[in-house]
């Protein structure tokens, strides 16, 4: 039976035992305590002074200086995006805010559970102008799940497990939890934190409706050209053990989203690759010629199926699995819909399948293989493999793939070519492991996200691949990794364009380079070394394996690689915005 905090205080009081009166900042970290919170990302400032003050005084939470607070977003949400773990990030009023926005979007898009700590002036000057004011419940409230201003400490403890409930349960996403500096100043009454939490106008949806999983499971078990699309809400979901057994049980063709690699192996043989813009024609074949589509955990968005008309010209009956009911038929319409858990849902669907004898037609599967195997056999992340002169991209990822493949390794990335050459050439076999922006597409992740999950694994190697353009957005952070000793290695595909910019331009605008190529990049090995860390330069082909081992064996240093790669190397294959997803580019040939 549970006791009130009423209760409580009565029997406090009957003992002779008084409550103790708190400052809100001290609930704060006591909230912070209950729910296991180990890091916080952050940087101190005049509104949050009394927050830094109580966190002084505790030793359980590790508090991380960042240096710029976007990175401190960034690193809470790479954290949580390894571990599964909700993110928690400190920033102060103002510009403590406004420089944490991208963060915050980032993490939004991509559906990543964190609970973000604002400080906010004192409530009597909310509305005045006051110094480093600024509003943010208006302005972040497109960008988040929820967010919340504590107006009055006695708040404190609710909205704090309240914001933890929202982040992580259903459609997890970012919480913005803003604390005036009276409010965390103020004292009051604390009885402890609370241990349930009850919200009238939020219970997400876990369980599936069992109808809909029987018609699921119909027309499935009588496809004759399945497949099963996955995305980021399967990793989100923890449900990549259900996902791998119910490929198993079906023996049908998977692929992942760029959000989504590593729910399903990517050296299992049905595993057609990544779909999408980027995607591989067997991956973005058999999505376009499927006859039952299963969709798990993804959202039909524009970078996957391209132009939603062309996708809609070849009939077939799609299956939708989602803990979101709003991303149910929003791009494309869906026969089956099913709002639940995926992990819930998978599980009741793999008893179904156990339970039936009726299996697919072996004759239609084996004729979709062999459909499948053709389009497989034209090799379209073909690559010049024997080039002696220049290094090529796909290269450093391939081989960094070849030495790290058999020992646990983490791939952090930032936006642009090297995002989708490490999306194409690193087989990520386990789940949590291949950490980028998505949605958002945002420059700059790579090294905070690197930072936060070598704090998380600091036994697990954890390489950041980034590009000369990416790498100079968040690079201050390089300071510390070095206070906190988080030994990093950064491979920089270093094309001295803003080669994703210039491969649209080549291709869109008549080679038209407008302001894509970078004129005055800094020495990155010395500026590594001014940092603390190891610098290295790799301009030869036959110096990039050397290169990648020796920086394996400084275990315990950042290490700066920068691989001066050719500079006219494309992403291919390559869909073009307004294109169907089987009007793919394949090389320079089709240009």
């Amino acid at each position: 039976m549970e006791i009130s905090k009423a209760e409580l205080a009565s029997a406090a009081a009957a003992s002779g035992a008084a409550i103790p009166e708190l400052r809100g900042a001290e609930i704060l970290v006591k909230a912070l305590q209950a729910e296991n919170v180990k890091y916080v990302w952050g940087y101190p400032g005049g509104a949050v002074l009394h927050i830094y003050d109580a966190f002084y005084k505790q030793d359980t939470i590790q508090h991380v200086l960042v240096r710029h607070e976007q990175a401190a977003v960034h690193a809470a949400d790479g954290y949580a995006r390894a571990t599964g773990d909700v993110g928690v990030a400190l920033v102060t009023s103002g510009p403590g805010v406004t420089n944490a926005i991208t963060g915050i979007a980032t993490a939004y898009m991509d559906s990543i559970p964190m609970v973000i700590i604002t400080g906010q002036v004192p409530t009597a000057a909310i509305g005045l102008d006051a110094f480093q004011e600024c509003d943010t419940v208006g302005i972040t409230r497109p960008i988040v799940k929820h967010n919340f201003l504590v107006k009055d400490v006695r708040q404190m403890a609710d909205v704090m497990k309240k914001a933890f409930h929202i982040a992580r349960s259903g459609r997890p996403g970012p919480v913005v939890v803003d604390i005036p500096k009276d409010v965390s100043f103020n004292k009051t009454p604390y009885a402890g934190y609370p241990e349930t939490v009850e919200m009238r106008s939020y219970n997400p949806v876990r369980k599936g409706h069992g109808g809909q999983i029987r018609k699921a499971l119909q027309l499935l078990l009588n496809a004759k050209r399945p497949y099963i699309y996955t995305g980021g809400g399967v990793l989100l979901g923890d449900a990549t053990a259900e996902l791998r057994t119910l490929v198993d049980l079906l023996n049908y063709p998977v692929t992942n989203t760029l959000m989504g690699l590593g729910a399903f192996p990517a050296t299992d043989r049905r595993f057609l690759g990544m779909l999408g813009m980027h995607g591989t024609i067997e991956a973005n074949n058999a999505m376009q010629n499927c006859d039952v589509l299963l969709a798990v955990g993804a959202r039909f968005d524009d970078r996957v199926i391209g132009n939603p008309k062309h996708f809609a010209q070849n009939e077939r009956k799609i299956i939708h699995i989602d803990i979101d009911p709003s991303s149910i038929s929003k791009r494309v319409k869906v026969d089956v819909p099913i709002v639940g858990d995926v992990k819930d849902v998978l599980t009741e669907l793999i008893h179904m399948i156990r339970e039936t004898t009726t299996r697919a037609d072996e004759k239609a599967m084996a004729d979709w293989w062999k459909t499948i195997e053709g389009w497989r056999s034209r090799d379209c992340l073909k690559y010049d493999r024997n080039n002696k002169d220049v290094i090529k991209p796909q290269y450093v990822v391939e081989t960094l793939w070849n030495l790290t493949k058999d020992v646990d390794t983490y791939v952090t990335s930032d936006v642009g070519q090297h995002q989708m050459w490490a999306a194409q050439f690193y087989k990520f076999n386990e789940p949590r492991r291949w950490i980028n922006s998505g949605g958002l597409g945002t420059m700059g992740v790579g090294i905070p996200y690197a930072m936060g999950i070598k704090l998380a694994r600091p036994e697990s190697e954890v390489y950041c691949i980034t590009g000369e353009g990416s790498v100079q957005m968040c690079i201050q952070e390089l300071s510390t990794c070095l206070q906190y000793n988080t030994p990093i290695k950064v491979i920089s595909l270093n094309n001295r364009y803003l080669g994703m910019v210039r491969q649209w331009q080549e291709i869109e605008y008549s080679g038209r380079y407008s302001h894509s190529y970078m004129d005055a990049l800094p020495n990155f090995v010395k500026l590594a070394e001014a940092y603390g860390h190891v610098g290295m330069l790799i301009e030869r082909p036959q110096d990039v394996e050397p290169a990648l081992r020796e920086a394996r064996k400084l275990k315990d240093r950042t290490v700066f690689m920068d691989f001066r790669t050719d500079p006219s190397e494309n992403v291919f294959p390559m869909v073009q915005a307004g294109k169907g997803i089987t009007e793919m580019l394949l090389g320079s040939e089709d240009l």
